[in-house]
């Protein structure tokens, strides 16, 4: 189809709505619309006939003019070279529009089609609709159908896939993510109700855990504090911060103020008779000299931050 042919059907449809303009007025407005040499031969025209011109012998002498005698052959042309893009619409548009002047039918039409879309339309169209179609409407209208499906398909595809990225790239969803996040928290519960011994377990700061039981740990702590402790699944339930468990906690105080009892000091590799040892030592040392300065370096080191101290070799140079 050629731009001048659908032009002119525009012009023939818009002027069917105004049947009682005359034809001086259809030619003079048609006129306006015209460019290039298409306007010189309307000027040319009226200057020979002037008023005495008639709207069926300018329509017909225009058209015979600018007709394109190779307008179906172009058509059958364009149809042939015509692919679907992944709008069925529009590729069916396009495809009415120059079978009007390609006038393809039957086998010649459907083949063109067939060769145009994708694999996985003929698929749907073929597992939907059996056997031959009646005309080449019912044929369009299965293909169209099938198209359809087809792209909803990959939108829903697309949608859900930009939804897993939006939930953090790592493809999870929001309920899939609460469901582990669940698990842990009950996995961690179950292991801090054992009340096994903690003493041996090291600390990510190097020393084994400090209260030995979660029945210790816990004692002190207000109930009510306690139970609002509980329910945060990330924080300590001894002082209510976050940051370090239950069995490690050191806190003089809850993050409401409550005052807490010392934790039990623990060293890491000590065993029975040096700990006795260092005890009867720290007891019966009445000399303020350099023993009273070690034991008053360790107090302090106990009510600082995590960074537990590390004791003495046992040998012949040691003040224990």
């Amino acid at each position: 189809m050629t731009p001048f042919n659908i032009w002119w059907q525009s012009v023939v449809k818009y002027l069917g709505f105004y049947p009682e303009t005359s034809d001086q007025q259809k030619i003079a407005w048609v006129g306006t619309l015209l460019t290039g040499t298409v306007k010189a031969w309307d000027l040319h025209r009226y200057t020979t006939l002037g008023d005495n011109d008639t709207w069926a012998n300018y329509s017909t002498d225009i058209r015979t003019e600018y007709f394109d005698s190779r307008e179906a052959a172009n058509a059958q042309l364009k149809l042939n070279q015509l692919k679907y893009t992944g709008d069925i619409r529009a590729y069916m548009t396009e495809l009415r529009a120059l079978n009007n002047y390609a006038r393809a039918t039957g086998e010649g039409l459907q083949e063109k089609v067939d060769m145009a879309i994708p694999d996985t339309i003929l698929d749907m169209r073929f597992a939907h609709y059996m056997g031959e179609f009646a005309d080449d409407e019912g044929f369009l209208q299965a293909t169209y159908q099938a198209a359809l499906q087809i792209e909803k398909k990959k939108a829903l595809k697309q949608a859900k896939e930009q939804l897993r990225g939006q939930s953090g790239g790592t493809g999870k969803t929001d309920e899939r993510k609460k469901e582990e996040r669940k698990t842990e928290n009950l996995a961690r519960r179950k292991e801090e109700q054992k009340g096994t011994n903690r003493t041996d377990r090291p600390s990510p700061w190097g020393q084994p855990g400090r209260w030995a039981t979660k029945e210790a740990a816990l004692k002190g702590v207000p109930a009510k504090e306690n139970e609002e402790f509980f329910k945060d699944p990330e924080g300590c339930w001894h002082c209510g911060q976050r940051g370090h468990r239950t069995y490690e906690c050191f806190a003089r105080t809850t993050r409401h103020g409550t005052t807490l009892p010392r934790a039990p000091w623990k060293a890491a590799g000590a065993t029975t008779a040096e700990t006795g040892k260092r005890k009867r030592s720290e007891e019966t040392d009445e000399n303020p000299g350099a023993k009273q300065q070690k034991i008053t370096t360790v107090e302090t080191m106990e009510d600082g931050p995590r960074a537990l101290p590390i004791w003495a070799d046992d040998s012949d140079q040691s003040d224990f």
